[in-house]
């Protein structure tokens, strides 16, 4: 019996290490919805209470070195490559949101709201939207 109870204990601890170590941050690999491709490897991290996202690796080698000339600002004409594409989103209990999305392929920013797939932690949804327009992308955690 004693045996029983200590072996369900170190089931549930584990299974609750499990459960809580399922989050957002880390690498992901990003899924063009228009053409199934496999893009690049995202890396969201926290900072000063916030989420951020830097492009860590381009997955299509003829595009390794592509800079981001479309976009506008500080960003224009910056390598893709190593720039921070996902900015200031706040956690909203299971969903991250209030921040920005940056398309680089296209230069334009969005709004953005990522969260868990509810049946796959292995799973990101990336919602970007303007006003009540958005298209959302699955990516993938990377390995």
């Amino acid at each position: 019996m004693k045996r029983s109870i200590i072996l369900f204990a170190g089931l549930f601890i584990m299974s609750a290490i499990n459960v809580y170590s399922q989050d957002i941050f880390g690498k992901w690999k990003t899924i063009d919805d228009e053409t199934g491709e496999a893009k690049s490897i995202v890396e969201l991290y926290k900072e000063n209470g916030k989420v951020y996202g830097k492009v860590v690796e381009i997955l299509n080698k003829a595009k390794k070195d592509n800079v981001c000339d479309k976009c506008e600002g500080a960003k224009k004409d910056k390598p893709i490559l190593g720039m921070v594409i996902v900015e200031d989103l706040e956690q909203d209990g299971d969903e991250y949101e209030g921040g920005t999305i940056l398309d680089p392929n296209k230069g334009k920013v969005y709004r953005c709201k990522i969260w868990l797939d509810e049946d796959d932690p292995n799973k990101l949804n990336v919602r970007g939207y303007i006003a009540f327009l958005f298209r959302t992308q699955e990516w993938f955690r990377a390995e």
